[in-house]
């Protein structure tokens, strides 16, 4: 099993909009500068995460995204499986065909793994991890080295 960015951009663009104002839109430009994401790569991603329901979006001067369920309902493998991600560390798919259509000796044990990441991840929450110190201590340092970068553009320093 491996994450890849896509699932780890994913949750952490994710908690990035939940740490902003909930009567804010945010746009994906803000979430880009802060997280070093790309913007087109976060498009993929919003797009995904629209579908399923985790974020909406407003069109317009005002636009951007905000979270379509509250902090405390959106979990982390529900993110990770909203952007086709998945946390089998079976080499089968779970199908038990891992070696010449056939199980593997150590089938069983990365079934079993996978089972328990899947429900490690299922219990936590975006307000779980906003509600960690280490977030909010990363969330204020970032947020602050993004006002300075753009009052650097602005002031043209």
């Amino acid at each position: 099993m491996r994450l890849t960015t896509r699932g780890r951009y994913a949750v952490t663009a994710l908690l990035d909009l939940a740490l902003q104002p909930a009567d804010q839109t945010i746009t994906l430009a803000e979430i880009a500068t802060r997280q070093t994401i790309s913007v087109a790569y976060l498009e993929q991603l919003f797009a995904k995460l629209k579908r399923h329901g985790l974020v909406s979006s407003v069109r317009g001067a005002n636009g951007g995204y905000h979270l379509a369920k509250r902090a405390e309902e959106i979990t982390v493998l529900e993110i990770i499986e909203a952007v086709n991600e998945t946390v089998d560390a079976t080499r089968c798919d779970h199908q038990g065909n891992c070696q010449n259509g056939a199980m593997c000796l150590t089938h069983d044990l990365w079934h079993n793994l996978s089972n328990h990441i899947a429900d490690y991840l299922e219990k936590i929450s975006l307000a779980d991890l906003i509600a960690r110190d280490n977030v909010q201590t990363v969330a204020i340092r970032q947020k602050s080295a993004s006002f300075d970068s753009e009052l650097l553009s602005v002031t043209g320093i």
